[in-house]
């Protein structure tokens, strides 16, 4: 009698692993990448964040130029000039100097911080696109990272698809 339970509780046993086996895992995979780069709303975020620093960027290039003409009149005129007009000159080259250089830093600072705001919006919709994905087409598993991706599982093209129409929930 337990020689045949044993043989039941076997056999189940592996007709239940081979059930579990036979189950085809759902793997996706999201270049983030290239969603960041082709996305309507990258694309969109990109272009406001260079209309709103293109007209500082140019004063600061303008400026950049009024410096870099001032230094090289001063360079001609420096063998002519007495001694205190050469050094107060030299004093207002270096003083206008660091005064770009820190409205340089301000831009700088101001525009990594307005690229990481608008990169964190897209990428919170484009999460929200994948959750929506995956819970509509019941995948297992999407990844965002990946060494080697095929392209029968690259769901990329869906989620910049979903971006590009506005169906986030």
């Amino acid at each position: 009698m337990t020689s045949i339970f044993k043989t039941v509780l076997v056999s189940a046993l592996l007709c239940a692993a081979a059930t579990v086996h036979c189950q085809e895992l759902k793997i996706g995979f999201v270049n983030l990448d290239r969603v960041l780069r082709d996305a309507a709303p990258a694309k969109a975020a990109q272009a406001k964040l260079e209309g709103e620093f293109t007209r500082r960027e140019k004063d600061l290039a303008d400026s950049e130029a009024r410096l870099k003409s001032a230094s090289d009149r001063f360079e001609k005129d420096a063998p002519a000039l007495g001694e205190s007009e050469r050094a107060r000159r030299q004093r207002d080259l270096m003083e206008q100097d660091r005064e770009l250089q820190r409205r340089r830093r301000e831009f700088q600072e101001d525009l990594n911080q307005r690229k990481n705001e608008e990169l964190a919006s897209v990428l919170d919709r484009a999460n929200r696109v994948v959750k929506q994905i995956f819970d509509q087409e019941k995948y297992d598993l999407i990844l965002q990272e990946a060494v080697f991706a095929g392209p029968r599982v690259d769901i990329t093209d869906k989620v910049i698809k979903a971006l590009n129409s506005g169906s986030i929930k």
